[in-house]
């Protein structure tokens, strides 16, 4: 299925990502760990990094929600629904840690078939069940970019257009960049100091 790499970013004020980084900071750095694949698989050949996630109750979801909302009504027009797996995933890159080309397209994760009422016989009908995971794939992808690019060497985002350019996402702290989830896209290996982020996936309707 043919799409367009389009791509978007704006920037946060520096005092809301102040605010950001010292919550995380306290909060989600001591439960971080090494990042795994989907599917749960480690494999540090191809994804090496520490990563926790923040749920989509806490504050810092709401608020970058209304972001991702501008950006799809300003660029994609794409009928979203959700964060994928109810949270944002808090990623550290230490010297010498990257992530490999990947896209983060597929089933959405993490849901269970919901019951939507029975045939009033006592028992539910197959056909009274939605598998959310079957029915919601990842379509916009997102980034967060919590680090001054002063505090570390290498580490860019680098995103691979249908086209086979290359583009280097801007490493401005505070920087948003949100992407089509079928782009592959990678993130340089850090070779001094350490980059942290938040990313996140947003779900909806399987494409038609």
């Amino acid at each position: 299925m043919a799409f367009q790499s389009v791509w978007y970013y704006t920037d946060l004020p520096e005092d809301i990502v102040d605010i950001i980084e010292r919550d995380l900071t306290e909060n989600f750095d001591p439960q971080m760990a090494d990042s795994r694949l989907h599917g749960d698989a480690l494999n540090k050949d191809k994804r090496n990094s520490q990563n926790t996630w923040i749920p989509t109750t806490h504050w810092v979801a709401g608020f970058l929600w209304h972001y991702v909302q501008r950006a799809n009504r300003e660029n994609f027009l794409y009928d979203l629904r959700n964060i994928d797996g109810e949270s944002l995933q808090y990623t550290r890159y230490a010297e010498g840690q990257f992530y490999g080309w990947h896209n983060d397209a597929g089933l959405a994760t993490h849901y269970k078939p919901v019951s939507v009422g029975n045939r009033g016989n006592g028992q539910d009908n197959v056909n009274d069940f939605i598998n959310e995971n079957c029915e919601m794939v990842r379509k916009l992808s997102f980034s967060i970019q919590l680090s001054d690019p002063d505090d570390y060497e290498g580490g860019n985002v680098q995103l691979l257009d249908e086209a086979g350019n290359n583009y280097i996402a801007p490493r401005k702290r505070g920087c948003i960049v949100l992407f089509d989830s079928r782009t592959q896209h990678r993130v340089l290996k850090v070779t001094k100091g350490t980059r942290k982020s938040i990313v996140g996936w947003v779900v909806g309707p399987r494409w038609k």
